[in-house]
């Protein structure tokens, strides 16, 4: 007998509702153990860091000499190269594609000092009429990620902060 999509009970994890309470997972966790099997000195990451999944960015810094490894980033499949603009220093990770190892990549920049993350990355068009490049500063989004669902509760999509939307904007003018 099949069920429809709609009949279909949602998974125990997927229903959660415990939200506000701390994680089970701790990153600072994995990072020390990280740091104990790899031999690595602690240390800070910059305030300001960029996820890059396509690594264009990454690759494109490093081929000018203008980005440096970081020698205590301790997240495993990664690498955080450290730049800077002006004044700021600015930490990227490059290649982390997917919203479950991106959110770990995440995870561990926050654990590791980082005030604010921003993923910027490409995708293609649907609309014919559009002409590239273009900046597409991303409001809502429909989930299904894997991901979400242990962060806040279940829906058919998430908004971002109308704040934040607005100081962005402004910025990008």
């Amino acid at each position: 007998m099949r069920t429809s999509y709609r009949e279909t009970p949602v998974p125990g994890i997927m229903g959660r509702s415990d939200h506000d309470q701390p994680s089970v997972f701790l990153p600072e966790n994995m990072l020390r153990e990280a740091r104990r099997q790899r031999n690595l000195v602690p240390g800070d990451v910059p305030d300001v860091c960029l996820l890059d999944p396509d690594g264009d960015i990454v690759r494109y810094l490093t081929a000018a000499n203008r980005a440096v490894r970081s020698p205590s980033w301790a997240c495993y499949h990664t690498e955080l190269w450290e730049t800077g603009y002006d004044d700021l220093r600015i930490g990227i990770v490059g290649c982390a594609v997917g919203a479950p190892f991106a959110v770990l990549v995440a995870e561990e920049l926050f654990a590791s000092g980082c005030q604010f993350l921003v993923s910027i990355a490409s995708a293609g068009k649907l609309d014919a009429d559009r002409s590239l490049p273009e900046v597409i500063l991303i409001d809502r989004a429909l989930r299904g990620d894997g991901t979400s669902h242990a962060y806040v509760p279940s829906s058919a999509a998430i908004k971002a902060d109308p704040c934040l939307i607005e100081a962005v904007s402004r910025g990008l003018e």
